[in-house]
């Protein structure tokens, strides 16, 4: 299992990114995802997370009501939608895939997750 994110960049505060992470194996729709982030000098932390169906979501307090992920199964890809960005988002964001196919995992903690993207660096600036 291969991840691998896109989308980082830098962006003023109040802004809006999208971050993408393509996964690549056969059978993406059986493997829930997550984002995570890690801000320099700190440790890494939750974010996101989705089930395998979508229907179970569950997000950090830090960004509940700014941030979406969302996945698209048929193009092996998770999504997370950033908006009001804010300065204390400034992180490389990693996704990750959980290797476990009942319908409603959605884990909130790291190790859960076996497969990781390399992570893309989100840059808000003030």
């Amino acid at each position: 299992v291969q991840l691998q994110a896109s989308g980082g960049g830098l962006v003023q505060a109040g802004g809006s990114l999208r971050v993408s992470c393509a996964v690549y194996v056969r059978t993406f729709g059986t493997y829930p995802m997550a984002w995570f982030r890690q801000a320099p000098g700190q440790e890494r932390e939750f974010v996101a997370t989705i089930s395998i169906s979508g229907r179970r979501i569950s997000y950090s307090d830090a960004v509940k009501g700014r941030f979406t992920i969302d996945r698209d199964n048929a193009k092996n890809t998770v999504y997370l939608q950033m908006n009001s960005l804010k300065p204390e988002d400034t992180a490389v964001y990693y996704c990750a895939a959980a290797n476990s196919a009942r319908n409603d995992y959605a884990p909130r903690v790291s190790d859960a997750y076996e497969y990781w993207g390399q992570g893309t660096l989100v840059t808000v600036s003030s």
